[in-house]
């Protein structure tokens, strides 16, 4: 009550804005005059001096009024559009950061011209987000002449288009694309190695072209992109006769030697070779054309192979067939250790289960990788300013200002709208209502009235096309396959007669006009006459009159949505600019949302009362119900979105820092300094297994700690002598001698290549790694996505345990980054530059070459949080189970779960 006596007093939230707004559109006009007097040259002139005066510090709000009558004065010259008051206002909401909603056919497209000229002027670049390729093609094509004509570059970024051309397309003042390709390429730049291979340049402000359908319809739908993970079987085949030639012996811990060619640690689970070991493998390797002769297995170019060598040696010695595995189907199977049940679908990580299958003889299978991933939601938010636009938000307007904080603007249509909206008509069964459609089309066909058919599927469409084709009725079909198709046909779907059936996004983007499009009828005459123009002219014209004449475009929906923004879709196709439409829906108690708002005793009691199958019910009370049913689902998925974003933040907050952190790194010339920090917590977190903070000789472990330096490192150092020769090195002052050898030993290894080729080679060392550790990382936290909801049985809180152990897991994230980078670099043997660059060669070699880019449904999410997927209709891209560990992992600095009492890191966390 108090709520609608304030609005009365002070008008709406909406109405206020309007208000604030028409009164800048006074001082728009207000220059309309002024600035058609200019000549070309003086106009264009404009954008100049607007840079300088942004330079000089005013701002673009002040700049708005006269850069947004600039704009309106070229589209009249260059275009022959002028943009009408109610399209300023449109413009100034997206330039505010708001949504704009405006009917079908109030010229979206040219809105945005306004606010994308003001924000470009800044330097900063402008992106305009659509749909799909074909409209951003078209879009930017089109308003490529009203910027070029004012001085501004207009880009446009497609599916497939090589990087050269996307760099140049970014650095234009606005770029055109699709949702999906920005997204694409901003996770793209974050794999990228070299500051050269980046084609975005921030993420300023963006205009979402459709913003409901991508900000909300997509919203649960995560971006992918995805490769092939370790696909190595050959290598994998060549290891498997690896271990035939070798000799297990044992470690005598008093001389700290090995008998044979490899040492076995049954609790750990580890196999160490020995330094004949390692011989005889490197000779195997040159057999097998792996080495060259006189290699080393630690040569740059080679290191990668101890990962194969590894793999294929503990899967022949540790690994038991019916014990540890089964072979079932061609197929390794795991078996649980503990509950001795198949594992079926779950694989070994770091290459162990290619080994097993090499070693079995059976197909060696490629697993796809995670690589990265965001969702649309993350994404945007990431723009500095984000506005939109669409003809239905309001109904979303609590999920776009909570969600992105972007508040929905009402703008009024420039003509009153004449569109007629009739009341549903309900029949009993599906079949009645298809019976109806077909009986009411064929009656209208007669009339001449231009019809639209709209379903909420393409199986429905084809239903519907099947049952015209029997009674005759020539029609057409969009059903979302081909956009460039799609919008020709919609835009003759207003010719007089004419029949279309679409699925509920077919054609968006383009206009219905009553008669026919125009515009096309006359780029499709090839050096036409000032006659052939007036003919194709006149020709519209008469179609056009007739259509009005008839009631306008009428538009039939074949049943209710789950969403009222969908169905206001569909509608706001009819009453195009103040033309005339009618619309109806035609909706059966088995439809979908009918079967939630009708049980089958409303149903059974219809029949009771006499209804025929072809009888409809109409009447206004039956479609108000069905608004409320359409509520409560839109209020159901919104819980769903919040509760999916709620859980995505968490990873989104662990990519922030890993982006963040990584672009920082790349451009750095010199990362010596991180090396060297890594360093010193790498060795001070493997001394203090052995020397524990704070503890008495007596408690020290020395001899252990020589050889964990020896097999993580690589470093024998002789610390029981430092020891006995300086009786004052306690524990920090051996701490500070460990890292001082260490690192001088890096230093001498690395004196034969210049300065500038080390710091490059450390600083792709580390790229490379966090690169590595990022996609298992991944994987795990996708694998902890699919099991958490479990906690739920055991009275916890699923987000909660999410949460905490995310944390856990990217703290363990960080621990291996240092660990590998530390040891790779160790490890490695640079006799030169050559050998940088073999190092380097191998690494592209690696990359994979078919990185896929895909945006299937968050069907994998949903089921983890145990929800239904709702509108998944992609299948995902990678296969169901393909995830790298048996359990959650452990951070390297947790107690081994074995319970040895040992660190992970230095038990079965080892690496050998």
């Amino acid at each position: 009550m108090a709520l609608n006596i304030f609005k009365k007093l002070f008008g709406s939230r909406n109405e206020r804005l309007l208000k604030q707004y028409r009164k800048k559109v006074q001082q728009i006009n207000a220059l309309e005059d002024t600035f058609a007097q200019l000549s070309d040259e003086d106009l264009k002139a404009k954008t100049d001096a607007f840079k300088q005066q942004i330079a000089d510090g005013m701002s673009l709000d002040q700049l708005l009024p006269e850069a947004f009558a600039v704009v309106r004065e070229a589209g009249k010259r260059v275009m022959g559009m002028r943009h009408y008051d109610v399209q300023l206002i449109g413009g100034m909401a997206l330039h505010d950061g708001k949504i704009a909603e405006m009917r079908t056919g109030e010229g979206k497209t040219l809105v945005a011209t306004l606010p994308a000229y003001l924000n470009a002027l800044a330097g900063n670049g402008v992106h305009v987000i659509t749909v799909n390729d074909y409209l951003a093609s078209r879009d930017a094509e089109w308003m490529s002449q009203l910027y070029g004509f004012l001085g501004l570059t207009t880009g446009v970024i497609l599916s497939g288009q090589p990087a050269s051309e996307k760099q140049a397309a970014y650095n234009a003042d606005i770029t055109y694309g699709t949702n999906n390709e920005f997204g694409f390429d901003y996770l793209r730049d974050n794999m990228a190695i070299f500051v050269e291979e980046r084609v975005m340049r921030g993420q300023p402000f963006a205009i979402v072209d459709e913003v409901d359908s991508i900000l909300i319809d997509e919203a649960r739908t995560p971006l992918i992109i995805s490769g092939p993970a370790e696909d190595k079987s050959e290598l994998y085949q060549k290891m498997n006769p690896l271990v035939q030639g070798l000799e297990r012996g044992e470690e005598d811990l008093e001389t700290k030697t090995a008998s044979g060619d490899y040492t076995i640690d049954e609790k750990t689970k580890q196999i160490h070779l020995t330094d004949e070991g390692h011989s005889k493998v490197e000779a195997m390797l040159v057999e097998i054309g792996l080495l060259n002769e006189g290699d080393s297995l630690y040569d740059a170019e080679h290191i990668s192979l101890m990962k194969y060598v590894n793999a294929s040696l503990r899967a022949h010695l540790l690994f038991e067939k019916n014990t540890d595995y089964i072979v079932q189907d061609n197929e390794v199977v795991i078996i649980d250790e503990f509950t001795g049940r198949k594992m079926a679908g779950r694989r070994w990580g770091d290459g162990l289960h290619q080994a097993v299958e090499a070693k079995e003889g059976v197909a060696i299978q490629a697993e796809s990788q995670t690589y990265a991933s965001i969702t649309f939601q993350n994404y945007f938010r990431q723009y500095d300013k984000l506005s939109g636009m669409t003809g239905t938000a309001d109904t979303e307007a609590g999920e776009f200002l909570s969600t992105y904080q972007l508040e929905v603007v009402v703008i009024p249509p420039n003509k009153t709208p004449l569109r007629q909206d009739l009341p549903d008509l309900v029949f009993l069964d599906i079949e009645g209502k298809l019976n109806a459609i077909v009986r009411d089309i064929k009656a209208m066909k007669e009339s001449g009235q231009p019809i639209l058919i709209g379903t909420a599927s393409i199986e429905m469409s084809e239903v519907l096309s099947s049952l015209f084709e029997k009674e005759g009725i020539k029609h057409s079909v969009l059903n979302a396959k081909q956009h460039e198709r799609e919008a020709n046909i919609i835009a003759d779907a207003g010719r007089p007669g004419a029949i279309t059936i679409a699925t509920n996004m077919a054609g968006r983007g383009t206009d219905i006009v009553l008669g026919g499009n125009l515009e096309s009828e006359l780029e499709a005459l090839d050096n036409p006459t000032d006659e052939q123009i007036a003919e194709v002219k006149a020709a519209w014209q008469k179609r056009h009159d007739e259509v009005l004449e008839k009631g306008g475009l009428m538009v039939l929906g074949s049943e209710r949505h789950e969403s009222r923004r969908i169905d206001n879709q569909l509608r706001g196709r009819s009453g195009r600019q103040g033309d005339p439409g009618v619309t109806r829906f035609y909706l059966s108690l088995d439809d979908d949302l009918m079967r939630r708002f009708a049980s089958e005793k409303v149903k059974n009691m219809m029949r009771r009362l006499g209804m025929k199958s072809d009888e409809a019910i109409e009447h206004n009370m039956v479609s108000k119900s069905i608004e409320r049913a359409q509520k409560q689902v839109e209020r159901m998925h919104q819980d769903e979105r919040a509760n999916l974003l709620k859980f995505d933040n968490i990873a989104n907050e662990q990519r922030k820092v890993v982006y963040s952190q990584r672009n920082e790194l790349m451009e750095e010339e010199d990362v010596s300094e991180i090396v060297d920090s890594l360093r010193a917590n790498v060795i001070e977190s493997i001394m203090a297994n052995y020397i524990p903070p704070g503890s008495i000789e007596e408690q020290w472990d020395v001899a252990g700690l020589e050889k964990q330096l020896q097999d993580d490192l690589g470093h024998t150092l002789p610390i029981q002598q430092w020891l006995e020769e300086d009786k004052g090195l306690f524990e920090e002052k051996l701490r500070e001698r460990l890292v001082d050898e260490v690192k001088a030993l890096y230093q001498t290894k690395m004196a034969v290549v210049d300065e500038k080729t080390r710091h490059h080679f450390e600083k792709e060392v580390l790229l490379r790694t966090i690169d590595k550790q990022w996609r298992e990382h991944l994987n795990e936290m996708d694998y902890l996505r699919r099991w958490i909801h479990l906690k739920g049985f055991a009275q916890k809180d699923p987000f909660q345990e999410y949460r905490s152990t995310a944390a856990d897991m990217f703290e363990a994230f960080l621990d291996e980054v240092m660990f590998e980078t530390v040891q790779t670099l160790s490890m490695v043997q640079i006799q030169g530059v050559d050998d940088v660059d073999a190092y380097e060669q191998q690494q592209i070699d690696e990359r994979p070459q078919a990185l896929e880019a895909t945006h299937p449904a968050a069907q994998g999410i949903a089921d983890a949080m145990g929800m239904p997927s709702g509108e998944a209709e992609a299948e995902p891209t990678e296969k169901e189970g393909t995830y790298r560990r048996e359990a959650p992992k452990v951070g390297r600095n947790d107690p081994c779960p074995c319970g040895s009492g040992k660190k992970y890191k230095q038990c079965c966390g080892k690496l050998s």
